[in-house]
């Protein structure tokens, strides 16, 4: 009997792009479109059942990496989609919108700096005025750059950090609560720094590992209105953070991820689907205040 065409491919682990990577680096933020390879964000394996039919999802950073490749997915499912994101990365932005919208989907671009401390408020108010409703939150921006020591982190940099990765969350939570019905869900991007620590991310660790307590004490409370909250804790991705950080040389951003088991970076269409399995209530109604690892064979306790 003739195999199928996908039973005869690799599975999707042994077929993702492999090191070493072109030696490159960017100014920060970082364009998806620039760099080598490509991101893979389309998923073409993935199945969609309709999870997130009529559903309305607001996605910080959802531009690029794993931002798009959720949004996405999320398209796929059926809902509707704001994606918030720099400035610097309209043009990122605008191919997100234009593939989501080939899905038949809406897209709506709300640019904004979120260590604007009102941003969140207006990001919450934006999504309700163009869609009347907010079903999945999903509070993924994030701000990193090595150091090799503690003494060289600056004040200025420690606000950024923090600012971006936790108080924006907070402040995006604060926003949504009122307008969050029972059923929905909110989904933190926490890393695995924030579970193993990482040499070199002082501040960008620390601000995961809050996250992740963040994520368990809010679960304990938004449990009673019908609303769960998760995060997700990716290994490497290839997206573009990492070549984008000031900390690292060039030659390191090609061999990014070869400590894994995997001895690659994941791809945002890796880490994706856990985004999808934790905004479905058909598939995580029982599941709130975990923090889920996707880190290419990297284990934890628990």
């Amino acid at each position: 009997m003739k195999k199928s065409s996908l039973s005869s491919k690799k599975p999707q682990m042994q077929s993702e792009p492999k090191l070493p990577f072109a030696v490159q680096h960017q100014r920060a933020p970082g364009l998806e479109s620039k760099l080598n390879p490509k991101p893979r964000y389309a998923a073409p394996r993935y199945r969609a059942a309709n999870k997130l039919e009529g559903k309305i999802a607001l996605i910080t950073g959802g531009d690029s990496g794993i931002g798009r490749s959720v949004a996405v997915l999320y398209a796929r499912e059926g809902a509707d989609i704001a994606i918030n994101f720099l400035p610097q990365e309209k043009s990122d932005a605008r191919e997100t919108q234009r593939v989501i919208e080939a899905l038949g989907r809406r897209c709506v671009l709300l640019p904004g700096d979120l260590t604007n401390p009102k941003l969140p408020a207006k990001l919450i108010s934006a999504t309700m005025k163009e869609f009347g409703q907010l079903d999945i939150l999903v509070s993924n921006a994030a701000h990193q750059a090595h150091k090799e020591s503690v003494a060289e982190l600056t004040e200025k940099e420690l606000y950024q950090t923090y600012e971006t990765n936790v108080f924006a969350c907070i402040r995006l939570v604060q926003a949504a609560l009122p307008h969050l019905q029972p059923g929905a869900a909110i989904i933190v991007t926490s890393s695995e720094t924030g579970l193993l620590g990482s040499k070199g991310l002082q501040d960008y660790a620390s601000t995961k590992g809050a996250l992740n307590a963040l994520v368990k004490t809010l679960s304990m409370e938004l449990v009673e209105k019908g609303i769960r909250i998760n995060a997700v804790a990716p290994g490497p991705i290839w997206t573009p953070l990492n070549p984008s950080d000031r900390g690292r040389t060039a030659k390191e951003v090609s061999r990014f991820g070869a400590d894994t088991p995997m001895k690659r970076p994941g791809q945002p269409e890796e880490v994706a689907p856990a985004y999808v399995f934790l905004a479905s209530d058909a598939d995580s109604s029982y599941i709130t205040g975990i923090v889920l690892p996707v880190m290419g064979g990297t284990t934890v306790g628990g």
